[in-house]
């Protein structure tokens, strides 16, 4: 699918077998899709198999990927997926290098909003009050943007290891001005902020060939404090629960920043599709 800016993106789409309720399916819309969609579409698959065992009703999923065989696209992420900031504030990455461009996410979630979801609703009955919004890393770091910048987009938002580090924080402007507005904006959001317990625990494992590259991932893996940001924005979110905000926070003990996505997916299914 191409969008009106001419960016190109690979949708990834998949129905339920069980019939459509009357209100139409659910919806959840999965980012990094060409490494996330297949794992969120078969945990869908067998959960709502038996929702009043599992928790987890039918539900439509649509993934969003690039046109690329590899599980992520680095660039492509990374512009999509963050707000506009100042270069200054970036910093270096650990290996020194250059960033590459950065500040899409308000186009991305124009795309999302104008062209994705007119699609979708195109090829099959949706019910517009059950959609969620699932990302992780700077995945999670976009779902939390939307979540402050366009709350009516979705009716659930799961950021994954949110990347609030990125741009020295600079979604918390967003936070603060989303947390002062919130009583004029839509209500009753569901938002589940998760994390690996080991996000914030540089590796043991080490290879001393490249010694200095390993302490400056472990700097970096420190100083990002994901496990600290995660918590505390939920924390901060969870007092606006008595204006329409339900906030829940997970932390996976023993999971690092990649192997908590399949535990995640599963707490987020529960999360987004409890039967209702």
């Amino acid at each position: 699918m191409r969008s009106r800016t001419g960016a190109e993106f690979r949708i990834f789409v998949a129905y339920p077998h069980a019939p459509p309720p009357a209100s139409g399916y659910p919806v959840v819309y999965v980012l990094d899709a060409n490494a996330t969609f297949g794992t969120v579409t078969e945990a869908v698959r067998l959960q709502s198999a038996r929702p009043e065992a599992t928790g987890v009703t039918p539900a439509v999923v649509v993934g969003i990927g690039y046109p690329t065989d590899l599980p992520l696209d680095p660039v492509r992420r990374t512009f999509d997926y963050t707000p506009n900031v100042d270069p200054f504030a970036l910093g270096s990455r650990p290996d020194g290098s250059d960033w590459p461009p950065t500040g899409g996410a308000d186009a991305f979630l124009d795309f999302i909003e104008d062209e994705l979801k007119p699609a979708v609703v195109g090829m099959a009955p949706i019910d517009p009050h059950r959609q969620a919004l699932f990302g992780h890393s700077f995945g999670g770091l976009f779902t939390l943007y939307t979540l402050f910048r366009r709350p009516e987009a979705f009716q659930t938002f799961v950021a994954g290891s949110p990347s609030i580090w990125f741009g020295n924080g600079a979604i918390l402007a967003a936070e603060k001005e989303f947390s002062s507005n919130l009583e004029t904006v839509a209500s009753a959001r569901s938002v589940l902020i998760a994390v690996g317990g080991l996000e914030q625990t540089p590796p043991s494992v080490r290879d001393g060939a490249k010694q200095r590259e390993f302490e400056a991932r472990a700097s970096w893996i420190v100083r990002n404090r994901m496990v600290d940001n995660a918590k505390e924005m939920a924390g901060r979110l969870e007092s606006l629960s008595g204006r329409g905000l339900r906030v829940r926070y997970e932390e996976f003990p023993g999971e690092n920043h990649v192997s908590v996505i399949p535990p995640l997916v599963s707490r987020a299914l529960r999360f987004a599709l409890a039967p209702r």
